[in-house]
């Protein structure tokens, strides 16, 4: 142990939150160094990453749905988990030597965030990525408890707290206490589910065909969970389902708001699962600390009010949603001989 302390005084250890659809990192004492997508570029078939290794994050979300046949542009999680093992591998490696650069001596130790319904092959998926990217030593921290860690909310005392996490692949609602998670669902519905309940509304109303970045186009423009003071509009392009031609049209917020609502009556029904499988003494203390927001989907305009609406909580929204597990998990770092006895390790889980 002492070793290992000497040698993180001399490597970059970090947090990372690795995404459906982005991956952050964040490194001890410097905040979040790196954001880019979850996505690489391979050869069709072979599973070599372009350019060298290069078509990583940003360069390779560009590729999406404009690939030729010899390219893929593969995003290798879903739901959270990890879908394509060779493929998050060399996305893990490509993000951790970015960070680190070509003159680290010593591997770093990693925090990730991941999903807490998630199964023990999925975990083990988790640490054999990271290990095999580069990292000296990897650890395991639940997306709920990183997530309320990150966005600010009392950990390591009695008084009770909950966060609803909505990422990209999964939707994580827990009450913390002591600092551990009390009471917790984790369901597989959340942002990429907005995205395609946008494209088949579209594609259903209007009969034209978008892809996932014009979906995530809306869905920020015109999006909405509640309704507007002052509703929106903005036009869509496409291709036209009859004439097989471009085309555009005319999509509004109410219509998008309608679109969404599955995925929605989702996220709240797991919260109020949640909220009445809490203690009588931690729900007492959420009527006045309420629920906090966290993730991507917490950008979703009046998602606060739908969840107030329904609950009858205070909702408040994270400064910065989209990096509280990032967050999280680099404050664990940063403490891990105090915090790290609810953390899973490496060498725990082999």
């Amino acid at each position: 142990m002492l070793f290992d302390r000497l040698i993180s005084l001399f490597s970059i250890d970090m947090g990372i939150d690795l995404g459906t659809c982005n991956t952050l990192v964040c490194v001890r004492g410097q905040g979040i160094v790196l954001n880019e997508p979850s996505v690489v570029a391979v050869r069709r078939g072979t599973n070599k990453v372009l350019n060298n290794g290069t078509a990583v994050g940003l360069a390779a979300k560009e590729m999406l749905g404009k690939t030729p046949g010899s390219i893929s542009a593969i995003r290798p999680l879903k739901d959270g988990v990890i879908s394509d093992f060779e493929i998050t591998e060399a996305m893990l490696s490509y993000f951790i030597r970015k960070v680190c650069g070509k003159s680290r001596f010593f591997a770093p130790r990693v925090v990730i965030g991941i999903p807490s319904g998630i199964t023990a092959v999925e975990k083990r998926a988790v640490l054999d990525s990271a290990e095999r990217a580069g990292a000296r030593m990897v650890y395991l921290l639940e997306e709920p408890l990183a997530a309320g860690i990150g966005a600010g909310l009392p950990f390591d005392g009695p008084q009770g707290s909950m966060v609803v996490d909505i990422g990209g692949g999964t939707t994580e609602v827990a009450i913390l206490s002591l600092g551990d998670i009390a009471a917790c669902e984790s369901i597989r519905v959340a942002g990429d589910d907005f995205d395609e309940a946008i494209m088949k509304h579209v594609r259903e109303k209007h009969d034209i065909v978008i892809g996932e970045q014009t979906a995530e186009r809306i869905k920020l423009q015109v999006g909405s969970a509640f309704p507007l003071t002052q509703e929106l509009a903005m036009e869509v392009r496409g291709r036209h389902l009859p004439s097989g031609m471009p085309r555009r049209c005319t999509v509004t917020s109410p219509e998008i708001r309608e679109a969404l609502g599955a995925p929605l009556d989702q996220i709240v029904a797991a919260t109020k699962r949640t909220l009445e499988a809490a203690e009588p003494e931690l729900a007492a203390d959420l009527v006045n600390s309420g629920i906090m927001l966290a993730g991507g989907g917490a950008l979703l305009r009046g998602i606060d009010q739908l969840l107030s609406d329904r609950t009858g909580l205070p909702v408040q929204i994270a400064d910065d949603p989209l990096t509280s597990v990032a967050r999280g998990t680099a404050r664990y770092i940063e403490n891990l001989e105090m915090l790290g006895g609810t953390l899973e390790t490496e060498a725990e889980e082999g």
